[in-house]
């Protein structure tokens, strides 16, 4: 196949014309399509001698491998090829593509193989679409040139455009110098508005390679916006137009061509009547022209336009939106599902300071005797004293000094007795944990204390071996106390049917390698190896009327301090139990009931 272009082959529409052309054609590895391309150059080139020569070239050079179907490009190579048809392709068929419907009318009518679709630059539209986007305008500028192409597009525009501008004044710049169309331009104000359809040859003879080129030039030096109506425009400066492109105009070529190479049996071709023109701006142009973009109707096409974030990045935009919308109903979700665990953990914590509570009364009623005994001794004491100071003052004399003795005596038993109430309340009463720092010889001393009356009644010999300096934890010493008690009544229970000799609890305060421990170690029947695992367990005892719960509070006592409460049971030795507690290094006051006790 053969293209023969009227013009320069840099020219933008033949090369938007034959990417469309290619674009369409249907080639096959059994019958590929070679395209060849031809240029007449014009108007740098033209008369009849240059014709012949042009004739005599394409003939002798396509001689030998003559063109199945020959496509023309705009209405000189149309004239040129159906001048010469008969000396150049006799019978080869001819595809027209960028001819004016009113130039194939010279033609009529048209040979049966000679075929395409026509083209019609839209002038009268664009000068009216330029006139509603600048309504302020009162002078339409025509710019044209001085070749015979550029004549006959001046004659078509003298005849249309008075039907559209109406009253608004018009001026042709048509075969002027360059020069004088430059100086003119320059000229115009805010009321003029520029259309050229380019041109190829000035007065002077200068030549422009393409329409393109002379467009540019107007574009740059006039002060109006210019518009125009051929494809190719848009990017130098030109405001747009209704423009028919020229990458359709060869998809439809191609299609022609198509048809053609198919055979007789082809289906019929559907071609529309004309290659129709669509509206197309510069956006950079309607911004610097302050052209209201409301007015730029939806099926436009705008060149040049920055695309918006969300044109851009759209699908980006609604994964991220996704994301963050994900990301929020997590983070609500994770911030209830926080608040319900803290507020269980609360009911859970509450639930344990209960139950601790309900263990220390349980404690309470074990100790009732032992408690009862505790107070009674010093209570005892105080009455005996007091008889013996009411018999001296009934016996009359000066025994001043055995009085001053026996109130001595009755203060003393009074602080002993108010020290186990204290230590008493101190144990029972229901209060929020504390954490202080806590002398571990102190809490423990305190506990043990409380306990002797108790390892009186059952035989039991409490050995209570503290450190001889302060030894510190942070807790709460009422908590650590109770542990403590828990350990030392239940070695006392597993100690109770040995033989009295074995009947030793030894209670000891050390230090360790990760802070503090409390040993409470006793020489009982031990823990079977089947109940070890359970030892600790909620519920889990193996006393008949024990409730299970002493060494399950413990040890969540001593986790809640950050410790650890760990049972060896050697065969035929016992039991030992180990608390380990943390070494406090803050400073701060004691524990009050642990200073006094120390």
């Amino acid at each position: 196949m053969l293209v023969l272009h009227s013009n320069s082959r840099l020219a933008p529409g033949n090369i938007a014309a034959d990417r469309g052309l290619r674009e369409a054609m249907a080639g096959s590895e059994a019958r590929p399509i070679q395209v060849f391309s031809e240029f007449l150059d014009q108007p740098a080139f033209g008369g009849d001698a240059y014709e012949r020569t042009m004739t005599t070239y394409l003939r002798e050079k396509y001689a030998v491998r003559p063109p199945s179907a020959v496509v023309v490009v705009s209405d000189n190579a149309m004239d040129f090829v159906m001048r010469n048809r008969a000396a150049l392709f006799e019978g080869v068929p001819l595809v027209h593509l960028g001819v004016s419907r009113a130039h194939l009318q010279s033609f009529a009518p048209l040979p049966a193989d000679v075929t395409g679709v026509p083209i019609e630059y839209d002038f009268s539209g664009t000068i009216a679409q330029a006139l509603r986007w600048h309504p302020g305008a009162r002078r339409v500028v025509i710019v044209t040139g001085a070749a015979e192409r550029d004549r006959v597009w001046e004659a078509r525009l003298r005849r249309e455009v008075p039907h559209v501008t109406g009253e608004v004044a018009l001026e042709f710049l048509a075969g002027l110098p360059t020069k004088s169309i430059v100086k003119r331009l320059g000229e115009l104000g805010p009321d003029a508005v520029v259309f050229t359809p380019g041109f190829y040859l000035d007065a002077d003879g200068r030549i422009f390679s393409s329409a393109r080129e002379s467009a540019s030039l107007v574009a740059a030096a006039s002060a109006a916006p210019v518009y125009s109506a051929l494809d190719g425009f848009i990017g130098i400066g030109v405001v747009g137009g209704r423009m028919p492109s020229f990458e359709a105009m060869g998809r439809e070529a191609g299609q022609i061509v198509n048809a053609l190479f198919a055979g007789p049996g082809r289906t019929p071709l559907r071609l529309p009547e004309i290659v129709p023109a669509t509206l197309q701006v510069d956006w950079r142009q309607v911004q610097r022209w302050r052209i209201d973009e409301n007015l730029i109707p939806a099926d436009a096409v705008v060149h040049f336009r920055e695309p918006t974030f969300w044109e851009a990045y759209r699908k980006a935009a609604i994964l991220t939106i996704a994301i963050i919308l994900f990301q929020a109903a997590l983070i609500a979700t994770l911030l209830l599902e926080r608040r319900r665990r803290r507020s269980a953990e609360s009911a859970v914590q509450k639930q344990r300071m209960e139950l601790a509570h309900a263990s220390r009364l349980a404690v309470a009623g074990e100790l009732t005797a032992s408690i009862a005994h505790e107070i009674n001794q010093p209570l005892g004491a105080i009455q005996t004293s007091a008889d013996a100071a009411d018999l001296i003052l009934q016996a009359g004399g000066d025994r001043r000094d055995d009085l001053l003795r026996i109130v001595t005596r009755i203060r003393r038993d009074n602080l002993r007795a108010s020290d186990v109430i204290r230590r008493l309340r101190a144990l029972f009463a229901k209060q929020e944990p504390e954490r202080q720092r806590v002398d571990l010889n102190a809490a423990v001393g305190d506990a043990v204390m409380l306990l002797r009356t108790e390892a009186r009644h059952r035989k039991v010999f409490v050995d209570l071996r503290l450190l001889p300096a302060p030894v510190f934890v942070l807790g709460d010493p009422t908590q650590i106390q109770q542990v403590l008690i828990i350990l030392v009544l239940n070695a006392m229970d597993a100690v109770q049917d040995v033989p009295e000799e074995r009947r030793t609890i030894v209670v000891s305060v050390d230090r360790s390698a990760e802070g503090n421990l409390i040993t409470v170690r006793d020489r009982g029947c031990g823990i079977a190896p089947e109940h070890a695992a359970k030892l600790f367990d909620s519920f889990f005892t193996t006393k008949p009327r024990g409730m299970g719960l002493g060494l399950s509070i413990s040890r969540t006592i001593v986790e809640a301090h950050g410790g650890r409460i760990t049972v060896e049971s050697p065969q035929g030795e016992g039991a030992v139990f180990r608390v380990e507690l943390p070494a406090s290094d803050m400073t701060g006051p004691v524990s009050a009931g642990s200073a006094r006790a120390a």
